[in-house]
């Protein structure tokens, strides 16, 4: 039973430090597009590493493998990327890549020299 203790406290805090991650790289991008990264990548997997460890928990407790998590896995991992790919498509047709003023202000990318 202590086996299975660190395998879940491993995926839980695997999962807080990537959802930590993905959160600090949603405040600190710049873009739409870049801000859009991090949610999709490193917030998915913690996400998917929190419901992995609550899978391993409850297969243990009870009777056989947690079906419940591994679905909700299956369903973030499929779901995610394509929400993304479809907001990247919606921001690109609406040329959000060319228009500086839908960022807020102190929001723009310091070029140059003296970066």
């Amino acid at each position: 039973m202590v086996v299975v203790e660190f395998v879940v406290s491993f995926f839980l805090i695997l999962g807080a430090f990537f959802a930590l991650t993905g959160s600090i790289g949603l405040y600190r991008m710049t873009d739409f597009f870049s801000r859009l990264h991090g949610p999709t990548k490193s917030t998915t997997l913690g996400v998917g590493g929190m419901a992995l460890a609550s899978a391993v928990y409850f297969s243990f407790q009870g009777n056989g493998i947690s079906l419940h998590e591994v679905l909700i896995t299956l369903f973030l991992f499929i779901t995610a990327p394509v929400s993304a790919h479809f907001m990247a498509k919606a921001a690109r047709h609406q040329r959000m890549h060319e228009n500086k003023a839908a960022l807020p202000p102190g929001c723009e990318k310091k070029t140059g020299p003296h970066v």
